[in-house]
């Protein structure tokens, strides 16, 4: 890692800045490599997960991995663009002087990818990180080896080691991974584990992107269509069985409605799977500690009295490690499913009185990844915007603001730092250098020593309201 690291670092400062013909076609080369082996993709991550839908891989981890690199070639060469500042004082700009922005490339940018969308999350920011005229050194999840064998092979296939290269291996490999000294890091993943991503950073003063997960909220107000609010947000909760970052993790329903909404709950899941057993459309989880884990949330919400409404009639009938979508109701804070993020197909579905109930239960948590309302109130929708902070908003829906080219994506303290996607990915992974160009004039001799009554008088119209 270390001798590809020194070979990508060396062939970035020999080369200089690549021209933006060049960036395109190493977003080109990767769109290539999407297109051409699709169908690989989709079946590795099945295989990786014992069973995951190959039309469902096929939207999330081709289509949505192309469609960010195609969205930065369109516009990579805009993004290059010199940024004109204002200076000041104004009075300088008349003098001749000039003020303005470069976007340098960074230089070696150091990619972990998690095992949910190992393309995706790998890809999407890989379109930033090229547009913005960088290296890249990636680390997938062992927990999908073949999804990262492929990757590896195919990204060798593709480009030089000189400017993105796949590193395979375990935690120990990944250990050493987020403790090189790259020119910026990102990190997909746990927030646990995050901790340890940025103190491992630290050491070498490596600027870190973190994008993490948390509990998302879905508020579903009083006006709602409670049937088309359940299939979107249970469009959201199995979409790869809940194992995603932005899954709604649990729901706020008005009192009076719990049930009925739980009803809604079902009739959307029995829309979508008429059967489960032996759905090719319904994902596996994707080992048997992280099935375990969910099963154990489970069993001690109903330990501790909550209520399992499993959504499908067929929960029981899955096989190995499917585990079908069900609501839990009447759960408190004290229970594990309430304590940490799920990802998986559990929705804890929760009473409020009243929106501003729904918005402290939703303030009295480290703040989340993502924010989901439903409702066409625009008072209230304004009120839940303003007064809830979350890295990133579905009003209507779920994930879909994930998928927008334009918006950047990221989360908030516990939920992450920093942001990527379209011209902010671009910003992200760039050094934004500030220029300043004196006039000809030499003005700076006015505030040079010796010191008299002249810089009194400058003085005197700058230090003032």
């Amino acid at each position: 890692m270390h001798d590809i690291l020194a070979r990508q670092r060396h062939a970035q400062q020999s080369d200089g800045p690549p021209s933006a013909a060049l960036r395109i076609d190493r977003l080109d080369r990767a769109i290539g490599l999407l297109v051409d082996h699709a169908d690989e993709i989709a079946h590795a991550l099945r295989d990786d997960f014992g069973h995951r839908s190959v039309e469902g891989s096929l939207v999330t981890d081709v289509a949505a991995s192309i469609e960010p690199l195609k969205h930065a070639r369109s516009h990579v060469r805009s993004w290059m663009r010199r940024e004109r500042r204002r200076v000041s004082p104004s009075a300088l700009g008349l003098l001749g002087a000039r003020a303005w922005v470069d976007y340098q490339p960074k230089g070696v940018v150091g990619v972990v990818s998690p095992w949910n969308f190992p393309f995706n999350l790998t890809f999407a920011p890989l379109a930033g990180i090229l547009a913005a005229g960088n290296r890249a050194m990636i680390k997938p999840s062992e927990f999908t080896p073949r999804s990262s064998e492929l990757m590896r092979r195919l990204i060798a296939q593709a480009f030089d080691a000189s400017e993105v290269a796949v590193v395979v291996g375990g935690p120990e490999v990944g250990q050493a991974f987020t403790a090189l000294p790259f020119d910026h890091l990102l990190f997909t993943g746990a927030t646990s584990v995050a901790r340890h991503v940025m103190r491992a950073a630290s050491e070498h003063l490596v600027p870190v992107t973190l994008e993490l997960g948390g509990k998302s909220p879905a508020i579903v107000a009083r006006d709602a269509d409670p049937d088309l609010a359940a299939a979107r947000l249970m469009f959201g909760k199995t979409l790869n069985a809940g194992q995603v970052c932005v899954s709604p993790d649990y729901a706020l329903v008005p009192r009076e409605r719990v049930d009925a909404f739980v009803a809604a709950l079902e009739r959307a899941v029995r829309r979508m799977f008429p059967t489960l057993r032996d759905n090719p459309d319904y994902t596996a989880i994707v080992n048997e500690r992280h099935h375990g884990r969910l099963r154990g949330l489970l069993d001690d919400a109903e330990r501790q009295g909550a209520t399992l409404r499993w959504l499908h009639p067929q929960h029981d009938m899955l096989g190995a490690r499917r585990i079908a979508p069900v609501a839990i109701v009447g759960v408190h804070d004290g229970m594990a499913v309430m304590q940490d993020e799920i990802f998986g197909p559990l929705l804890p579905v929760l009473p409020y009185d009243g929106i501003d109930d729904a918005i402290a239960q939703v303030n009295g948590r480290p703040r989340p990844l993502a924010l989901y309302y439903f409702g066409d109130d625009a008072a209230e929708q304004e009120r839940v915007l303003s007064r809830v902070t979350a890295g990133g908003v579905t009003l209507n829906d779920t994930v879909m603001h994930l998928t927008m080219d334009d918006l950047p994506f990221g989360g908030i303290g516990p939920s992450g730092m920093g942001a990527y996607h379209g011209i902010d990915g671009f910003r992200t992974f760039s050094h934004a250098r500030g220029v300043y160009r004196q006039a000809r004039l030499d003005v700076t001799r006015l505030i040079r020593p010796p010191y008299g009554p002249l810089i009194r008088r400058i003085l005197r119209t700058r230090i003032k309201r």
